[in-house]
């Protein structure tokens, strides 16, 4: 219904976004909008007072409108962003009640306005304080960007965590699993066995046992975000501690197993460049680190935007590998 008021469903008046000795009650509505409320932002402005002492004017205007409206910022102000202050959101808070706030964004955004003006040199003496307010918020968010520093006050950051990891497995993880194909080159082995100091037949498919181990530390444990803990739940060791299919044939054809190829050509060519073990595993540490060390959320939300982009424009030929017959190590 157009007239149903949006709700929070994190945050609370007793974990409000904190930044420097500035406190902004802050909330994430069940659209995903993070929102900061509006008596919080005014005060994180030291906006709370001046002028008539009122946060709004008897013309029915919101005193942030008012402030943006002057002669000093307006030439500074887009339209988006006037019209977005003239917008409060309404929301009913996870306590009980209805707050009314902006996204938090626009903080950022008000605060480049008023420092581009003092720079110009077009603030008024009663306006000064505010800009002084202004460098210390973003400084503070040139650390930690707005989004972040919300999702982190409200607790939204560990539910977005979740999220990211389940659409990434989404992305990666085929619920079938899929045909068996060549997927590791010959030359993968080779440099891996020359590292360790292994004669290589390239014609056998035995390999010593620890090949296995090796290659999920190098490749499956690097390829995404809880990749390899999802392969061994679909991809389980029987009582005789073999698995009845390869991981890679439970990777995804459209993110899956193209990513998987990038990164196996990717650990080749270091190991290529590597003299020792020791030193292709200092180069891999530095260039293809475990997922376990890097944000999820970023990667997530990259994915996506990859696989939107591979819906719209024609996807590249597949580059072909030698024939091989396949090794006999389940990884």
């Amino acid at each position: 219904m157009a007239n149903e008021i949006v709700k929070a469903v994190y945050g609370s008046p007793d974990s409000p976004l904190r930044i420097g000795n500035v406190e902004i009650p802050c909330y994430v509505l069940e659209d995903g909008k993070r929102v900061l409320v509006k008596s919080g932002l005014y005060s994180a402005l030291n906006m709370s007072s001046g002028g008539s002492g009122k946060t709004t004017t008897t013309k029915g205007e919101d005193r942030l409108t008012k402030f943006l409206g002057t002669n000093a910022l307006k030439s500074y102000v887009s339209k988006d962003l006037y019209n977005r202050t003239t917008n409060p959101i309404k929301f009913k808070i996870p306590s009980g009640g209805e707050a009314a706030g902006f996204e938090a964004t626009i903080l950022a955004d008000i605060c480049e306005v008023v420092l581009e003006a003092r720079k110009e040199g077009t603030l008024n003496s009663q306006q000064k304080h505010i800009a002084a307010q202004c460098e210390i918020l973003v400084r503070s968010f040139a650390k930690v960007g707005i989004i972040a520093l919300v999702d982190e006050a409200t607790g939204y950051q560990y539910i977005r965590t979740r999220q990211a990891l389940a659409e990434i497995l989404e992305m990666f993880i085929s619920d079938e699993k899929l045909k068996w194909a060549k997927t590791f080159p010959d030359d993968f082995y080779a440099n891996l066995f020359r590292l360790r100091g292994w004669r290589y037949h390239p014609i056998s498919v035995k390999r010593p046992i620890l090949v296995g181990k090796l290659t999920n530390d190098i490749v499956y444990e690097r390829l995404a975000p809880g990749v390899l803990d999802e392969l061994k739940k679909k991809n389980p060791k029987d009582v005789k501690g073999r698995r009845k299919s390869k991981f890679f044939q439970w990777l995804t054809d459209d993110i899956g197993n193209p990513k998987l190829r990038e990164h196996i050509f990717a650990v080749t060519a270091l190991m290529k460049a590597a003299s020792t073990w020791a030193d292709f595993k200092r180069m891999i540490q530095r260039a293809l680190p475990p997922w376990k060390d890097l944000p999820l959320i970023e990667y997530s939300e990259k994915l996506a935007q990859e696989k939107q982009s591979k819906g719209k424009e024609p996807q590249e030929e597949q580059k072909q590998l030698p024939p091989a017959s396949p090794d006999d190590i389940n990884v």
